[in-house]
């Protein structure tokens, strides 16, 4: 009787505290009720370029951001990327699948995969509708505030994107673990 009692406990225990950590871990209402919203002025971008794939038409990127302000922040839904030529043609990222928010301790990292029409040779960079080495980004609901960043290969060399289509796809925001 007392061993069914002894297991009957530590079962409900162990219950109690997935449930429990469950209700308050990252990424939840909860926890992100406490912190304030991410501010594209308290995080740091970076825009790589990886390689391109032989005999494909698509190219595939790489967005991370770091929380550099003075504490933690949410990350709600997708940052606003464009690509765009002064005032002229522009390319915007569009949200692909269910962004959830993130709670972004100070110093953490996400990243989000972007993926474009590139050039090939039959439509050389001049024929694509943008081509510039820099890329306007924002924190999702702070879209006024955007800022410029540079597109760099996975060396870190400074790059040019060609999009050939006006959107560019965007999956939604991951946690970098340490």
């Amino acid at each position: 009787m007392r061993r069914r009692s002894l297991a009957a406990t530590a079962a409900a225990l162990t219950l109690a505290i997935t449930l429990g950590l469950g209700l308050v871990g990252c990424g939840s209402p909860r926890m992100s009720a406490l912190h304030s919203n991410c501010t594209t002025k308290s995080l740091r971008w970076k825009l790589t370029l990886l390689k391109k794939k032989p005999h494909s038409t698509h190219r595939d990127a790489r967005l991370s951001i770091a929380n550099k302000g003075p504490g933690p922040c949410v990350f709600h839904g997708f940052p606003a990327f464009a690509v765009h030529v002064g005032k002229g043609p522009e390319s915007d990222a569009k949200g692909h699948g269910r962004p959830m928010p993130i709670d972004l301790r100070r110093g953490g990292t996400l990243t989000t995969a972007l993926r474009y029409k590139d050039s090939d040779r039959v439509t050389q960079p001049h024929g694509c509708i943008v081509s510039n080495d820099t890329a306007v980004v924002a924190a999702p609901r702070d879209p006024r505030d955007g800022r410029p960043i540079t597109a760099r290969d996975e060396a870190g060399r400074r790059t040019q994107m060609s999009v050939c289509e006006d959107t560019i796809w965007m999956s939604p925001p991951k946690e970098i673990a340490d």
